[in-house]
């Protein structure tokens, strides 16, 4: 498995945070920023992330920024990208099994460092259900391409 990975200022302790579970698990992945805690803009760091996941050279990806929200919005404008921003535990295993989100999102304003890495592992741990919700994923990517429903 190969992990994209990427925040902005407000997310950078996360960030951070789950490169260490990555190293400690022997996780392979990739640090796209940024590299401080100096002001940056976020949608820099989705973009790179996204086009990184939906073009296949990663499986899945990671981004944080201060709420998670404002990079998952980003992010989600990438064709093929499933971002979804996640507050605790349960979020972060549904959004897996039903959704078969591709990019999680958090906030470093909102949540803990050792959270993060606890919804992470959740998050690359848990497989997608399928069955019904095969339709749905289908439904969004119709939204995606301008499709009716």
């Amino acid at each position: 498995m190969k992990i994209a990975i990427g925040a902005d200022h407000g997310g950078f302790c996360l960030k951070e945070a789950i490169i260490e579970y990555f190293k400690e698990k022997g996780i392979e992945y990739k640090d796209f920023g940024c590299y401080s805690e100096e002001s940056v803009d976020y949608a820099i760091y989705a973009k790179k992330v996204a086009d990184a996941v939906a073009g296949g050279e990663f499986d899945k990806g990671i981004l944080c920024c201060g709420t998670g929200i404002g990079i998952s919005i980003a992010a989600n404008k990438v064709k093929g990208i499933r971002a979804a921003v996640v507050t605790n535990e349960f979020c972060a295993e549904m959004t897996r099994r039903h959704n078969d989100a591709n990019i999680l999102a958090m906030g470093g304003r909102v949540i803990s460092p050792e959270q993060a890495v606890k919804f992470t592992d959740i998050f690359l741990n848990t497989e997608f259900e399928g069955d019904r919700h095969i339709r749905r994923i289908a439904q969004i990517t119709a939204i995606e391409n301008g499709e009716d429903l």
